[in-house]
């Protein structure tokens, strides 16, 4: 789409520089604010001009993804296992075009039920960054960063820099599970369980308007499974739009649930 209401663009260079003026926006891939019609921005401030690496090793051998990552870099950065990043990835269903311009912390930002690289950081324990416009930093867990379908925990004049991802969240075996309503369809519940040491971590997306963390013993029952994910479910509601009703959404994730702890049960930590 064309922004014909758009009047200024500049470049981002520093923290300075992020702070915006009235109409301004900040812009990082820009696929989705090039796709709706924003009459309210008539300025654009361009993050990708900061020169943030996409990403960094952090000291305990996680990994910082920096808000402009690419998708496509995302895949590619230096992960212990790659299957997890790939799976989520082509969870998104974008063309390699798209991929190379749409960013992680644009996909986070917008809060979608469905964004694959939400599912991604929540499920490795991932804590936003957040640049407040006093200079500081504020952190949130990404699964506490995403409050609803389309809302987020990103507060007047901050900007979300990176996603920080723990080492031993990295390293950990993960399972994904995946259910739509076509074979190329939008995510209508996606599942990936982590296995803990002492636990099974279940995040639950897509089927949810916001990230739902469950923590469950290392191999709990059918059952169990069940009844954790209808709980959460209960208390924050299925998500219904065109891509899934409400009840098949809840039937679809008591399934995924079931079968990635299963596929996880006797795997070491």
């Amino acid at each position: 789409m064309d922004l014909a209401w758009v009047e200024s663009h500049r470049n981002a260079t520093d923290r300075g520089s992020l702070a915006l003026a009235p109409g301004e926006h900040l812009l990082a891939g820009g696929t989705w604010l090039f796709s709706v019609s924003t009459p309210e921005v008539t300025g654009l401030v361009d993050l990708t001009t900061a020169g943030w690496p996409p990403w960094e090793p952090l000291p305990d051998g996680g990994l910082r993804l920096a808000a402009t990552c690419t998708v496509a870099q995302a895949r590619q950065a230096p992960w212990p296992d790659p299957v997890l990043a790939g799976q989520c990835a082509d969870a998104l269903l974008m063309s390699s075009k798209v991929a190379a311009a749409a960013t992680v912390g644009g996909n986070i930002c917008l809060g979608l039920p469905a964004g694959a690289m939400t599912a991604l950081t929540a499920a490795l324990d991932g804590e936003a960054v957040l640049w407040t416009p006093d200079g500081g930093e504020r952190r949130t867990p990404v699964a506490a960063f995403v409050t609803g379908a389309q809302t987020v925990d990103l507060r007047p004049g901050e900007v979300l820099r990176a996603v920080d991802l723990p080492g031993a969240a990295l390293r950990a075996p993960t399972a994904f599970g995946r259910a739509s309503l076509t074979s190329h369809g939008r995510s209508a519940a996606l599942v990936i369980g982590r296995r803990d040491p002492d636990a099974v971590v279940l995040t639950l997306t897509a089927a949810v308007p916001r990230p739902v963390v469950l923590t469950l013993p290392p191999e709990p029952d059918e059952r169990a499974v069940r009844d954790a994910v209808a709980d959460a479910g209960a208390a924050v509601g299925w998500y219904a739009d065109v891509h899934g009703a409400p009840d098949w959404r809840a039937a679809q994730t008591a399934r995924l649930a079931v079968e990635v702890c299963a596929e996880l049960a006797g795997v070491a930590a």
